[in-house]
């Protein structure tokens, strides 16, 4: 789905949702001046809003499958949340990727970011880990954990199972935000009361570009479209 005009003077970027979900949560910013600035691609990955799931469905190869579309459509950008800032961190390293920007909306920086995704490791089928996912989220009365409720319950299971088992398996084995920074241009847009301690303690450590969205939720597009949309503009400016 696009959304901005056609015009040879816009940038594309391509939007990836986290894990178990949707690029629906990227709808709000086509009412904000991101979407007069830059053609959006809101991207469903396979498994999670589109098509047949990759198989295995790693994040080498949602990565690879992002690196694809970037170059079908023209898109530089990236914009990605949580642990799809990993997918978009290891499309922006392909040495034949087009993307040469990363935004990460409270992208994985550290293992402890993997608090959804890593927990897939501890369960040894895709149906028993997405129904104690399930009953985890079902126990959280936010109205926006809710729509994640819905969205997660029409994602692949399997999908779903093997993202969060690589993700923790990436975790283990590299440090995401490391990854991240090696994207030619990188700008992390956070809350800080969302983030683990470890995560922030990390960002205090590394000169990765960052803008802070106090009083956002894990998903700032969809209750803070409008801050969000003028921090990606912010950091876009300086690419």
């Amino acid at each position: 789905m696009l959304i901005g005009a056609m015009t040879s003077m816009h940038k594309t970027a391509i939007c990836i949702a986290g894990f178990g979900d949707n690029a629906s949560m990227f709808e709000p910013l086509a009412r904000t001046p991101l979407a007069e600035a830059c053609r959006l691609e809101l991207l469903h990955l396979p498994g999670f809003g589109a098509g047949i799931a990759l198989r295995p469905t790693t994040l080498q190869a949602l990565g690879d499958h992002v690196t694809a579309k970037a170059a079908e459509v023209g898109a530089t950008i990236v914009i990605a949340h949580s642990v799809a800032s990993i997918i978009a961190s290891l499309a922006a390293r392909d040495p034949a990727s087009p993307i040469d920007t990363v935004i990460s909306l409270e992208g994985n920086l550290t293992a402890a970011d993997a608090y959804f995704s890593g927990t897939a490791a501890n369960y040894p089928d895709p149906e028993s880990f997405r129904s104690s996912f399930m009953a985890k989220l079902q126990r959280k009365s936010d109205p926006l954990l809710a729509r994640y409720r819905t969205v997660v319950a029409e994602a692949d299971a399997l999908a779903l199972w093997q993202l969060g088992c690589d993700a923790k398996r990436f975790s283990d084995e590299a440090v995401p935000g490391e990854v991240l920074m090696q994207a030619r241009h990188a700008a992390y847009l956070y809350n800080p009361a969302n983030c683990p301690p470890e995560t922030l303690d990390w960002l205090e450590r590394h000169p990765l570009p960052r803008t802070r969205l106090d009083g956002a939720s894990h998903w700032p597009t969809l209750d803070q479209p409008d801050q969000t949309a003028r921090a990606i503009l912010d950091a876009l400016s300086g690419t």
